[in-house]
């Protein structure tokens, strides 16, 4: 087939993805790479309890919303390909990659997509790429993704560092998302849209990708760790570090009472730990360990 003009085209986003489901939680997620400026905007989509979409190569942004609208009235990821490949003229220089809420899987290289392209699909897991070093790099994806010792958002990142490690977009690295959706786990509860990273512009974006999920980790995760209990040096401990930082107007004494709860409180919100709150004389130790490692110097 001839190329077709480069208006019916879109951008050209060279790069690898995953795709996955987690059969443990039945979270979804998207994590991509590539020498792209801002991949995040472009390539990946996902519902809780519908699907994940990865769209890439010449990217056809509408492929991941049309993909969720089709399963969640029920086609399956075959059945997206099938509609992209019968309504969009230019599906010869796309490439995605989709998994459904139940685990299946579909993943579209097109043939005029820049070599090296490919993809591999199995139960939970499309891996894709283009303009890759070769196909070590979609492998290195999916044997991460085969080791759940590592929670599902930190295995995602995992799977592009090894994929980078494999060799990568072999024009080098710029930018790196990760999005990751489950039911009512999006902030306060309040959206399913759990996860939204993206490292839109950097040197080593996926290592710049982990390192903002464990600070996503620290600010907006739910205690996971039975709370400390405080004891009597916990609290003048506490009580000198809000004292130190303006929140406490008066010498630590080592009891606990409404002034030090007050003055904590306070302290939380300003330091955005509001999703680790516990009343005291209890304190999440996660949130403990940040208030003394960042706060606790003289």
């Amino acid at each position: 087939m001839a190329p077709h003009p480069s208006a019916h085209l879109g951008p050209l986003v060279a790069t690898y993805s995953i795709v996955a489901r987690d059969p443990a939680t039945n979270d979804l997620g998207v994590a991509v790479a590539s020498k792209f400026l801002a991949v995040g905007a472009y390539v990946p989509a996902a519902r809780a309890g519908v699907g994940a979409v990865a769209t890439q190569a010449h990217v056809n942004t509408t492929y991941g919303q049309r993909a969720l609208e089709l399963m969640e009235r029920g086609a399956t990821p075959d059945d997206c390909v099938a509609a992209f490949r019968e309504g969009d003229e230019s599906f010869d220089v796309r490439q995605v990659g989709i998994v459904a809420a139940n685990g299946a899987s579909a993943s579209h290289t097109g043939s005029a997509c820049h070599a090296w392209a490919g993809g591999v699909t199995g139960p939970n897991f499309a891996a894709q790429g283009n303009i890759l070093t070769g196909p070590e790099v979609v492998d290195a994806l999916v044997s991460v993704m085969a080791d759940d010792t590592l929670p599902f958002p930190e295995r995602l990142v995992a799977a592009l560092a090894a994929a980078e490690e494999a060799g990568g977009d072999r024009r080098g690295r710029q930018s790196a998302s990760l999005l990751v959706v489950g039911e009512a786990k999006g902030y306060a509860g309040l959206t399913d849209r759990w996860i939204d990273l993206r490292v839109d512009d950097h040197h080593a974006p996926v290592e710049e990708l982990k390192r903002i999920l464990a600070l996503h980790r620290l600010f907006l995760d739910k205690p996971s760790r039975p709370p400390r209990e405080l004891s009597d040096d916990d609290v003048l401990s506490l009580q000198a570090i809000l004292q130190r930082h303006g929140y406490l107007d008066r010498a630590p004494t080592g009891a606990w009472d409404d002034a030090t709860q007050n003055a904590l409180e306070a302290l939380f919100g300003v330091e955005n730990l509001e999703e680790r709150w516990h009343r005291g004389p209890r304190i999440d130790p996660v949130a403990w360990e940040h208030i003394q490692k960042n706060l606790g110097g003289d």
